[in-house]
């Protein structure tokens, strides 16, 4: 009975180094072989000189004559946060990709110029391409959507306690309806861990002019409206914390639907409408959310 050929895979597959990667050393830790995509994505050369001068250029000759011509947006609230010193997280609700762009374009220039934005890991660094870019024009850093992971809150902690400020969205993704979404714990777990204040913002209108599931966008006026910034007591922990800024958020979503005043009144007898809208069901909530074509700005009928 005759023997069954040996293929040139099993040889290989026998043979040591060069044809295999050669042993790791006795005493000598092993490499991890992690990804190089999504949280593990390297961003630091996006934060180099040459890098931040690209970016800046691009802001000025791309990014603000776009978002000017597609959002024409109203800023409020700016003198709220003109004696603001040193580096902030900026925490705002989320309705489209266009919210980054504008809040980039929104925020003075002491910020803007040393800003990272928390992007979800699993979309924006998905890639070699989209990373780069995504690095690059927005000086994004990957952030697990879901969890505090501990390499992204490592990284964001670091750049933080170095000067740089934050933006992230507490939500963890774009709004599917138009209505808000609970917010999650990064912004005051990082806030109470690095000991900076944290700016609430509401952005409104950019759902009318690039919704999830839409890929061309249309024009339409928009609002951003910043808050006054916030810092955890010593009896809050990070939870607690985070409820109070997506409430601060929502107090100024009630601002923008009314007047500072009315938003006053509320928020003071706790009555300030959620961003996540009310409990009903689908057709309600959309009545309530109210016009959202990109005729006007905000038409929110109150509720209940």
């Amino acid at each position: 009975m005759s023997a069954r050929p040996i293929s040139a895979r099993q040889v290989i597959s026998k043979l040591d180094f060069p044809f295999r990667g050669g042993r790791t050393p006795v005493g000598v830790a092993p490499s991890p072989h992690g990804s190089r995509w999504g949280a593990d994505y390297d961003t630091a050369w996006a934060r180099k000189p040459a890098a931040r001068m690209a970016r800046r250029a691009l802001a000025e000759a791309v990014v603000l004559p776009a978002v000017a011509a597609l959002a024409r947006p109203q800023r409020v609230g700016l003198d709220r946060i003109e004696h603001l010193d040193g580096p902030a997280i900026f925490a705002a609700n989320h309705h489209s990709h266009i919210d980054t762009p504008l809040l980039f374009a929104s925020m003075p220039q002491r910020w803007r110029s040393r800003l990272v934005v928390a992007a979800a890991s699993d979309y924006f660094f998905s890639g070699a391409v989209r990373s780069a870019v995504s690095a690059l024009v927005i000086g994004a850093i990957p952030i697990e959507r879901t969890t505090v992971g501990r390499r992204s809150a490592r990284l964001a902690a670091a750049l933080i306690q170095d000067g740089w400020s934050l933006l992230i969205f507490p939500e963890g993704g774009r709004s599917p309806d138009g209505w808000g979404q609970p917010f999650l714990g990064g912004a005051g777990y990082l806030s109470v861990r690095c000991g900076v204040p944290v700016v609430p913002v509401h952005v409104e209108g950019t759902d009318r002019i690039l919704p999830k599931g839409r890929n061309l966008p249309r024009a339409s006026a928009t609002t951003v409206t910043f808050g006054d910034p916030l810092t955890p007591t010593s009896e809050e922990n990070a939870r607690r914390f985070a409820a109070r800024i997506e409430v601060a958020v929502a107090t100024l979503a009630d601002e923008c639907a009314t007047n500072w005043y009315e938003a006053r009144l509320r928020a003071n007898a706790g009555t300030t409408p959620s961003l996540t809208g009310p409990n009903v069901s689908d057709w309600r909530r959309k009545w309530a959310l109210g016009d959202r074509s990109p005729r006007s700005r905000r038409q929110t009928r109150p509720w209940p």
